[in-house]
């Protein structure tokens, strides 16, 4: 079975690459320095890869609301959403 089915484009594999590599990192991060449980802005206790998770799926919704709402460049939303990552890795 062939991936004829999708259509790759060089965004895509950036994005999917980029997805495995902070995956990765994430792996990596962790057994060198295991993660604890703490409290920042959300109102949960998270580790980091809680905060990981929550901040790829706030990405998502970024650019989910950026193309319904906005005819700007999707690259806008990329970068709202990179900060966003990094807010939440640091203080959520």
């Amino acid at each position: 079975m062939g991936l004829e089915w999708m259509y790759w484009t060089v965004p895509t594999a950036i994005f999917f690459i980029s997805i495995f590599l902070m995956i990765g990192g994430m792996l990596i991060w962790e057994l060198v320095s295991p993660t604890i449980e703490r409290r920042g802005f959300l109102w949960i206790p998270t580790t980091r890869g809680t905060r990981f998770f929550l901040g790829l799926l706030g990405s998502a919704y970024i650019h989910l609301a950026w193309l319904g709402f906005t005819d700007l460049a999707l690259w806008y939303a990329t970068i709202i959403s990179l900060v966003w990552v990094i807010v939440v890795m640091r203080w959520g």
